[in-house]
């Protein structure tokens, strides 16, 4: 069985330094909230994938949903070869969205539906400008990393950001940034940055 250290040697020679891993435990199995690493070693696994478990690992109705979808067809692109499911969850999704005629369009990446939001938004408004905490984590691509609203690990060494982002200060008490501080970074962003009409 390969353990941690093999797999963290093989790591260091295989993969660009540019993508970070926040520990050297090394995935091997998972179950509902529980994971075992290489080693053998048992976890509660409180990431989930950066939140996106939310049924937890390996639940039965999703492994089962996966391989009925792999038994008809394991890709095509929605906009080249439609397929029902793909319209089957957008009705889902406009069925609980809190908008009136609601629309829904899918994407294969946080990063891609961030960077289509703010497409679509702008196309909507008219406006270039895009509004952003400081802090907020929204991707690593050109657009996402800039929005992102942190140097480090981010933008680090990747030049300037796109234009037309501004970042506005998050209220977080134990980070002594007040609503009202919140509200006074924006007030100052719609006066010296951004046109709002």
């Amino acid at each position: 069985m390969t353990k941690n250290a093999d797999l963290l040697a093989r790591r260091q020679a295989a993969v660009a330094p540019g993508v970070a891993s926040a520990t050297t435990v090394f995935a091997a199995t998972a179950l509902n909230a529980e994971i075992w690493d290489a080693d053998g070693k048992r976890y509660l696994d409180f990431a989930m994938g950066i939140a996106v478990c939310n049924t937890g690992h390996c639940h039965p109705k999703v492994i089962a949903a996966a391989k009925a979808q792999c038994d008809n067809f394991t890709h095509t692109a929605f906009q080249v070869s439609p397929y029902e499911p793909y319209i089957a969850l957008c009705e889902k999704l406009n069925a609980i969205a809190p908008i009136k005629d609601a629309k829904s369009v899918l994407f294969s990446t946080g990063a891609e539906a961030v960077e289509n939001a703010v497409k679509i938004a702008r196309v909507h408004t008219g406006h270039q400008g895009v509004i952003a905490f400081r802090g907020a984590f929204h991707g690593r691509t050109a657009l996402t990393s800039t929005l992102t609203g942190k140097i480090v690990p981010y933008r680090a060494g990747g030049g300037v950001g796109m234009a037309n982002v501004f970042h506005a200060p998050f209220p977080i008490a134990h980070h002594g940034i007040s609503v009202d501080d919140a509200m006074a970074g924006l007030a100052t962003i719609f006066k010296t940055e951004i046109q709002t009409s």
